[in-house]
C-alpha cells in the first residue's frame, strides 16, 4: 500500500475517518456522487439507504481505474440534514463497512442547503491513489 496514515502524537483517536493520508500514486478523482442508481432512479428516500447507494456508485466508478475501496484517500459527504444524518449512524456504518470495508480515509461532512437533484439526501466526492 502506498499510504501512510497521518495521526499527530498525542492526539485522541479519530473513529471512522483520518485526520490525513500521505499517498503516492496515480490519482482518481469522482464528480460528486448521489444515491440514485445506474439508471438515475432513486429506489429510496431513506438518508442511509441513498448514502449506501451513494458509496457503492463510487466503487462501480473506482473500478473503472482498476481501483478499489482501499485505494480511498478523501471523502467529501454533502448533506441536506445534519440531523437525519446523526440520526442513523448504525445503518450508515453497516452500509460503510459492507461496501467500503474497514478502510477510514479523510474526510468530512458538510450540510448544505439542498443538492441539484431534489430528492438526493447526500452526495460525495471521492479521491482515490493507486500505488
Amino acid at each position: 500500500m502506498s499510504f501512510t496514515f497521518l495521526h499527530p502524537e498525542g492526539w485522541k483517536p479519530a473513529k471512522g475517518y483520518a485526520n490525513g493520508i500521505l499517498a503516492e500514486g496515480r490519482m482518481v478523482f469522482t464528480g460528486g456522487q448521489i444515491g440514485w442508481n445506474k439508471d438515475q432512479v432513486f429506489e429510496t428516500d431513506d438518508f442511509a439507504g441513498q448514502a449506501a447507494q451513494t458509496l457503492q456508485n463510487i466503487v462501480d466508478i473506482l473500478a473503472e481505474a482498476g481501483a478499489g475501496p482501499e485505494h480511498l484517500v478523501r471523502l467529501t459527504w454533502y448533506v441536506t440534514d445534519k440531523q437525519e444524518y446523526l440520526a442513523c449512524q448504525r445503518e450508515l456504518g453497516e452500509a460503510y463497512k459492507r461496501i467500503i470495508g474497514r478502510h477510514f480515509p479523510a474526510m468530512a461532512l458538510v450540510q448544505v442547503v439542498a443538492l441539484v437533484e431534489d430528492r438526493a439526501k447526500v452526495e460525495i466526492e471521492a479521491t482515490a491513489v493507486l500505488p
